[in-house]
């Protein structure tokens, strides 16, 4: 008995540009290669389409009447099901300024104008290769379990692992569509970016400090991988707190520098400045009757371990 053998997906591609030229340009290729091919005249038609169906690549025109290619870019990009789609930008603009922009806004290439059909579609196979291979290696973060997700330099989640979207809404209250990284985890991801020994640093969420984000690096443009953890409760019992006369905020210091955290390690999990921190342990340091801090990880520690 034959067998009968499904016929091949055929990719859609979205192509938006407010020349009927280009469109119909564009149609006839991307149809005679094998995709299904839907047209936009502009920013606002490509943004309808987009919310019944999920192209698999776009092709964007960057400079049209009313909402441009680069703002169109950046809506689609705020999607998280469209966050992954390679967009291709189409310009008669080879300057760097407009190439840089559309790369900022999400694109992932341009092609100049007049369109060499030869050149697009070499283009399109290769993008849509890496597209496929992106979606192949996060099913595998799913799988394996992984806290794993990745951000734009806006803070916006483009995707997560199952494990971190649960993390992320036990410990913040929030979907993953709806999170995004506050200014000071913006302000530490900038600077994490820009230092070789970035993937080693940490940062938490000021109100949450168990909570723990680790910077694992650049994934894509516009694209950065950062892993999630739950440190073990790190607060002092409250009676043993209060015997010393320390406040909560003290406790708090106090039992991170008992799980050997620098000082500037204290500063970023807990949103204090690092001058702040130091202040904050001389007032431990007089409580406890100690001059340093290891007799005062020593006593915290302890009573620790007494009322676990």
């Amino acid at each position: 008995m034959l067998m009968s053998i499904e016929p091949k997906k055929r990719d859609v591609a979205l192509v938006v540009d407010d020349s009927p030229e280009t469109l119909r340009l564009l149609t006839d290729a991307l149809d005679g290669a094998g995709m299904t091919v839907m047209v936009a005249l502009d920013g606002a038609s490509a943004m309808r389409i987009v919310d019944q169906i999920t192209p698999d690549i776009v092709l964007l025109d960057a400079v049209m009447p009313g909402m441009d290619g680069f703002e169109t870019c950046r809506r689609l990009k705020r999607d998280t099901g469209l966050a992954n789609v390679p967009v291709i930008f189409m310009t008669g603009l080879a300057e760097t300024e407009h190439i840089v922009r559309g790369l900022e806004a999400g694109g992932v290439d341009y092609v100049t104008k007049p369109i060499v059909i030869e050149e697009m579609l070499a283009r399109i196979r290769v993008h849509l290769g890496n597209a496929r291979l992106t979606q192949s290696a996060r099913a595998a973060l799913d799988v394996s379990g992984r806290f794993l997700f990745a951000v734009n330099r806006q803070g916006h989640i483009l995707w997560a692992t199952p494990q971190a979207q649960k993390l992320l809404a036990d410990h913040h209250g929030m979907q993953t569509d709806d999170f995004v990284l506050p200014p000071s985890l913006l302000q530490w991801l900038e600077q994490a970016k820009g230092k070789g020994s970035a993937k080693s640093q940490t940062a938490s969420l000021p109100d949450n400090p168990q909570l723990r984000f680790y910077y694992m690096g650049e994934t894509a443009p516009n694209e950065f991988l950062l892993r999630l953890s739950k440190e073990a409760g790190t607060a002092l019992p409250p009676e043993f707190t209060s015997e010393l006369g320390l406040t909560t905020r003290e406790g708090e210091v106090l039992a991170w520098l008992s799980k050997g955290k620098t000082n500037r390690d204290i500063a970023q999990i807990l949103g204090l400045s690092p001058r702040t921190v130091d202040k904050h342990l001389e007032q431990i340091y007089a409580k406890l009757g100690v001059e340093n801090r290891t007799a005062a990880a020593a006593i915290a520690t302890n009573a620790t371990r007494r009322n676990s």
